[in-house]
């Protein structure tokens, strides 16, 4: 987690003729320039930097995205693709100002394909809006971060986001075929396609998870996932953190792969029931929302061995939910409370920093002892919830952004579990990337080796480094000078 302002940066003036030129391309009405209209995009969800933008446009369509890209070119101006900005990292940050090019005007499902299993759609499309149009149909699409009732698909190829459902059906790289990307220079290109394997080069791979360095994506060929005929959903209940982190290791090591398996603590089992009433029993230690799904001719025989699995380390089912669709009404309260957690968390606290770390699955107890040893250290109240079946972690700091000590306590403490993360074997991001928050442990995780063959890449597509610049990897600034401070949170 950086430290306030620790990125410097030298403002950018957008010349009148460079304004003109980009509002004859997109219209009026697709251009903001007031200060108090873009104000909403000096942030995503990393609250503790901030930087407002110069000019905020939307395209509606990929050629217009080309064309800003080619007006901001002649005039040596930096740009950053947007999506809905629920993003945790600064991804979306515009140092230095410029132009942030919002995509969220771009929400169009183009084709689907239930033959071939496909859907094609442009990237500021809202992730659940495509599974709501698939409804009916037998198929949805599988990706479901937390913050999917907001989040876009073009944000999601940018971080390769994952979700409670990844652990079994995969993150977002698994599910994207093919893009179509405005490369810095303004050119369009194609990768993958709608088929499945295409020869060549795995461009589509290398474009997920690229956090728009790269370019600006604006169209995903994305698959389709048939919808399970059955399922069973356990609310499991614990006295403490590390039962229910051994029935983690225990479900998985008895060949058990879950859809989901995500863990709340007792300080957001309390800020989730209090906002959603579900049936959540603030007294317990932890809970574990455990789901199974597939063929209902196995399901009975699963979910014996899951109820075995949990009442061997000292838990206790709570609820057993048997569903045939996702849209009965106990399931649909129930992954409400969990997506909605974060949310939840204003009920305890003005602020909060949500980290991302990961570790293997049988270091959860570890880390979680780290983690609440940490905040105690720092004097800080500290909630998990997380993705428990793949070891993503999602401890949430809560702070007030006025007042600077706890601000700079937040900080050094999230620098503290992220090192540990490294420590155990494991990763400081799962899902919400490098941004500008992480940059710093990117030389505690590789060698100078492979971030120079990192910087080759970026520097492959994005050679003038115009394309959101002093992101992700350290070293380099691309076509922006560091020699300012740019606006920190509030003190």
């Amino acid at each position: 987690m950086r430290s306030n302002g620790s990125v410097a940066e030298h403002r950018v003036l957008i010349p009148a003729r460079a304004v003109a030129e980009l509002t004859a391309a997109v219209g009026e009405e697709n251009v903001l320039s007031r200060a108090e209209e873009m104000l909403v995009y000096e942030c995503d969800g990393y609250l503790v930097e901030r930087s407002i933008p110069d000019l905020v446009v939307f395209p509606t369509s990929t050629a217009q995205a080309a064309e800003i890209v080619r007006i901001c070119n002649r005039h040596g101006l930096p740009f950053v693709p947007r999506g809905a900005g629920t993003s945790l990292a600064g991804g979306t940050l515009s140092i230095g100002g410029g132009v942030m090019v919002c995509l969220t005007r771009m929400k169009r499902i183009l084709e689907v394909s239930l033959r071939d299993r496909y859907a094609i759609v442009e990237t500021g499309l809202v992730n659940v809006f495509l599974t709501r149009s698939l409804g009916g149909t037998g198929f949805h699409y599988a990706p479901d971060p937390s913050s999917q009732g907001a989040c876009t698909i073009g944000g999601n190829v940018a971080t390769n986001s994952g979700g409670p459902h990844t652990l079994k059906y995969g993150v977002t790289v698994n599910h994207v075929r093919g893009t179509t990307l405005v490369m810095p220079d303004g050119n369009v290109v194609k990768t993958g396609g709608k088929v499945l394997d295409p020869p060549g080069y795995d461009l589509t791979g290398l474009v997920v998870g690229n956090e728009g360095t790269f370019g600006i994506v604006t169209e995903a060929v994305v698959n389709l996932t048939r919808d399970p005929e059955a399922g069973r959903t356990f609310l499991a209940v614990f006295d403490s953190v590390d039962a229910a982190t051994e029935t983690v290791s225990g479900i998985i090591a008895a060949g058990i792969v879950p859809a989901a398996l995500e863990m709340l603590d007792n300080l957001m089992i309390q800020a989730v029931e209090e906002a959603f009433r579900f049936g959540f029993p603030t007294e317990a230690g932890a809970v574990l929302i455990i789901e199974i799904d597939g063929l209902e001719a196995g399901l009975e025989r699963e979910a014996r061995a899951v109820a075995e699995i949990v009442s061997a380390r000292g838990g206790e089912i709570r609820r057993s939910i048997a569903w045939r669709t996702r849209k009965e009404p106990e399931y649909v309260a129930i992954w409400k409370s969990r997506k909605s957690a974060f949310g939840a968390i204003g009920r305890l606290s003005p602020t909060y920093c949500t980290q991302d770390g990961v570790v293997p699955r049988t270091k959860l107890p570890q880390i979680l002892r780290h983690i609440v040893d940490v905040g105690r250290r720092h004097n800080l109240r500290i909630a998990n919830v997380f993705h428990a079946g793949d070891g993503n972690i999602h401890p949430i700091l809560l702070f007030d952004e006025r007042n600077a000590d706890e601000v700079e306590r937040v900080m050094k403490a999230s620098h503290e579990i992220l090192d540990e993360c490294i420590a155990l074997g494991g990763s400081v991001t799962g899902e919400h990337g490098i941004g500008v928050e992480k940059m710093e442990f990117m030389p505690k995780l590789f060698s100078p080796a492979d971030l120079a063959a990192m910087l080759a890449i970026r520097d492959a597509f994005n050679p003038q480094g115009r394309c959101n610049p002093l992101k992700m990897i350290p070293g380099g600034a691309g076509c922006l000078e560091k020699t300012g401070p740019r606006r920190a949170a509030p003190a």
